[in-house]
């Protein structure tokens, strides 16, 4: 089972993959498992204070290594030993679908929330196996990016989802983003549902999602397609994939034409 250790100052937070949408429905389908580790509870004084103001100077508090080395280890004991400890910061590498694919395909891990100014260096040297992030932007706390990476790995479980095509349609499941989506009615505020998708022919259909999958990745995410061309490049493009660029070719050159 997919079990994540969370050690944080405020699992309180954690209720919302707990209670929930899909992830809620897939923890009560025994799909997956939280428990939350307060460092509070090994902050050695009165207070419950677990942090201390840096060496050196500086803005901030940090949080101190003892605590929360001790929180790992009743973790790691909880789950037989085991467990990859993952730090929720800036300074990590991004999250990405491939991680996440991976995280849901392994048995979860612990995930260091930080707060103030970060944690103890000394902590992550000993004790943290990588370190991840959302993206080039700093959040109060790895909490909310911890639930985002137990929400992203959670609906890649079999049966978390009601509709198993669900995950393997999403954007970057194969290297581009998603198509538009539409639903009732047909005619919005003067703008219409495109008539391929009212017309029940399934082919066209599936041809003009996916034509709009690369026109979308290529203009919103230049880099993204660069890296879905790369991987192209070893088998090369199939006839359908070359023909649809060539009709996106076609129409920007007709509208700057224009």
């Amino acid at each position: 089972m997919l079990r994540f250790d969370a050690i944080t100052l405020f699992p309180e937070m954690f209720a919302a993959v707990t209670e929930h949408g899909i992830t809620r429905r897939a923890r009560e389908r025994g799909l997956w498992q939280l428990v939350c580790w307060n460092p509070r509870q090994w902050a050695g004084n009165a207070y419950g204070s677990v942090d201390d103001r840096p060496f050196g100077g500086g803005p901030g508090m940090v949080m101190r290594a003892e605590p929360l080395e001790r929180a790992i280890d009743a973790a790691k004991a909880a789950r037989g030993g085991t467990g990859r400890v993952i730090y929720l910061s800036p300074q990590g590498q991004p999250l990405t679908h491939a991680r996440v694919k991976a995280l849901a395909a392994s048995d979860g891990a612990i995930l260091l929330c930080g707060r103030y100014e970060g944690v103890d260096e000394r902590l992550i040297e000993r004790r943290v196996d990588e370190e991840m992030s959302l993206g080039d932007f700093v959040l109060s706390g790895g909490e909310i990016a911890a639930l985002a990476l137990i929400d992203a790995a959670v609906r890649q479980l079999p049966g978390a989802l009601n509709d198993e095509a669900s995950a393997a349609e999403e954007s970057f499941v194969d290297g581009l983003l998603d198509c538009p989506h539409y639903t009732r009615p047909e005619v919005y505020e003067g703008l219409p549902v495109p008539e391929v998708l009212l017309s029940g022919h399934h082919e066209n259909i599936r041809r003009w999602r996916l034509k709009q999958s690369l026109a979308r990745t290529r203009e919103r995410r230049p880099e993204l397609f660069a890296q879905w061309l790369a991987q192209k490049a070893a088998r090369g493009l199939s006839k359908e994939e070359a023909q649809l660029l060539r009709e996106i070719d076609e129409v920007e050159a007709g509208a700057l034409r224009s």
